[in-house]
């Protein structure tokens, strides 16, 4: 029997990303109740099982939500249900931290999967990201002007993290569930215009749609794979031009960061901080362009206050991130 098409996208992708790995090792499917999940989990349950791997699925209780303890348990019920080996939940304490709801949910999210991965001996951690969710993140990085970086989106695949359905639409995860009767929870949080993706999600997009013509998310994902290609490139350049450059205390020769391409070397410099300890959410490219200036507009300045308490300093023809002094 042919499968249905929005099943078929679904399947496709996931079996795609389980390609390279050997039959008996572990799978941690991520599973929040939502279509994207659950289509997500309900594949990799069939895609995976046929070449010989256990999938396990995990959900993660925020406590954001009333009633989201009696939610989880019905995810854990629910994911049994869909013939998964082994069930594993945890609830989270979301620590606002001055970065907001959505980050700090995020942060215990994937701490609290890191666990679970290291747990399992997983060989593969599975997000249920789709096209559209793609789509979000390139409008959400041009409005905030946060470069290449943000404008790549989200990466496929991260340390033991792998995305199946960027090449998935929303609508094919919320098909592939109806056809196979599976049930979804809709989070409010996703409607709620208190949210800046919910506002991406419900207003903007579909504003482009109709003025722009329909496929203007697929345009977007599209955007982000050329991007990202020549993101990851310049990454790799920095990070072999920061190998050669950086003396043992970390220091920079300036005539080496001079001649190096912009995107180079701030990309140089911003690696330069991340490994003196700067937190990378707190790390912004003024950041960076300050640390770019004891290179390229030297007029004497003692140093460029960074965040994590350090400071870049230009000291004898290098530049180089320190501890700030009490």
């Amino acid at each position: 029997m042919t499968l249905h098409p929005s099943l078929a996208a679904v399947r496709r992708g996931v079996r795609r990303s389980l390609a390279d790995l050997d039959p008996g090792r572990t799978v941690l499917v991520a599973c929040s109740g939502g279509a994207d999940s659950l289509a997500l989990l309900a594949a990799t349950v069939v895609e995976g099982h046929r070449v010989g791997l256990r999938v396990v699925g995990a959900t993660v209780d925020h406590g954001l939500q009333s009633g989201s303890a009696a939610h989880a348990v019905q995810v854990v019920d629910q994911m049994a249900g869909l013939g998964v080996d082994e069930t594993v939940g945890a609830r989270v304490q979301v620590d606002d931290a001055g970065i907001g709801p959505e980050a700090a949910a995020r942060r215990a999210r994937y701490a609290v999967l890191d666990e679970m991965a290291r747990h399992f001996d997983a060989a593969a951690v599975l997000l249920g990201h789709t096209r559209d969710d793609q789509a979000e993140t390139v409008l959400l990085g041009l409005a905030r002007g946060s470069g290449g970086r943000s404008l790549a989106g989200m990466r496929r695949s991260f340390d033991v993290y792998r995305r199946p359905l960027l090449d998935v639409a929303r609508a094919d995860t919320v098909t592939a569930c109806q056809v196979e009767g599976i049930r979804f929870w809709e989070d409010p949080h996703n409607r709620d215009p208190a949210y800046t993706r919910a506002r991406v999600r419900h207003t903007v997009l579909p504003v482009l749609e109709e003025h722009l013509g329909p496929g203007v998310a697929a345009t977007l994902a599209r955007t982000a794979d050329q991007l990202r290609s020549d993101m990851e490139l310049l990454d790799d350049l920095a990070e072999a031009a920061h190998a050669r450059l950086a003396g043992p205390d970390g220091t920079l020769p300036v005539a080496g960061l001079a001649a190096e391409p912009d995107a180079v070397r701030r990309r140089v410099l911003r690696l330069a901080a991340l490994a003196a300890g700067a937190p990378a959410g707190e790390l912004f490219h003024e950041h960076v362009l300050a640390l770019d200036a004891l290179v390229t507009d030297w007029h004497g300045q003692r140093w460029i206050d960074l965040p994590g308490h350090l400071r870049g300093r230009r000291d004898d023809g290098g530049v180089r991130v320190v501890r700030a002094e009490p």
